[in-house]
């Protein structure tokens, strides 16, 4: 049995009204989200990630470091970082910040030393510092991509420890650290997703260009810094953030 023709369109204009309701809200929520975003604001920002340097192994034995889960990566070192970052987003377009990375488990070696007898082990760590510079070219209500621009200091730390039972005066304490102090500067590109107002997690690639010094330096035992000259590093990284409108 066909419905009255009034109660037909009474219908059809209530999905009407329905349809155009629910249009106006998500445009206000658009709305408001841009209005958001148009606010200079603060993001705190924290991540975790994989650190691959594909040409620097820190010796023979350990080519492609050690990653936990992935295992070796490529034929150089490769070890997890953690960090942080804050940003200043000054517009919808743009933002510029400044963070740290380092790696809080260094691929070890056992086999690497100076003098020959003498039980060793090696690792070496990276800490970077300095700022960066981001273009959001992609802008959604949820999605957000961008590229941009970093630079900074970097620090490579080796490390040697001999595992004897007492110390040893003539080779002086157990644990020696040579560092190695350069510049990094790179590019890089990320994706976000905005899971509300305030929390943003995202991905993010980064490549940097390493230089340091030259020179190779020792210790008394024969150890020696293993990383020296123009050295490639890529980082991938995932984040969470959150916003703090001013």
């Amino acid at each position: 049995m066909r419905p009255p023709p009034r109660l037909a369109a009474l219908g059809l204009a209530l999905l009407a009204t329905g349809a155009a309701r629910a249009d106006e809200d998500k445009d206000e929520t658009s709305r408001r989200f841009e209005r958001l975003i148009e606010r200079p604001h603060g993001i705190a920002v924290v991540h975790g990630g994989v650190l691959a340097l594909p040409n620097a192994p820190i010796s023979s034995s350990t080519s492609g470091g050690d990653v936990p889960v992935l295992g070796p990566i490529g034929s150089g070192d490769a070890t997890i970082t953690i960090g942080g970052t804050v940003l200043f987003r000054g517009g919808p377009s743009w933002s510029i910040g400044a963070g740290f990375m380092f790696a809080p488990k260094p691929t070890s070696d056992d086999q690497y030393g100076g003098l020959s007898g003498l039980k060793r082990t090696h690792a070496r760590s990276y800490l970077c510092v300095g700022g960066e510079a981001r273009y959001i070219p992609l802008r959604t209500r949820w999605i957000e991509g961008w590229v941009g621009m970093n630079g900074g200091v970097v620090i490579v730390a080796d490390r040697f420890y001999t595992d004897v039972p007492i110390t040893i005066p003539v080779l002086g304490g157990k644990g020696v650290t040579l560092s190695s102090e350069g510049v990094a500067l790179g590019l890089q590109l990320g994706v976000d997703w905005l899971i509300t107002d305030k929390l943003v997690a995202g991905l993010g690639l980064r490549g940097q260009h390493w230089i340091l010094p030259t020179d190779t330096r020792c210790s008394a035992l024969g150890d020696c810094t293993t990383l020296q000259g123009n050295t490639v590093a890529f980082e991938g990284t995932l984040s969470f953030g959150y916003r703090i409108f001013l």
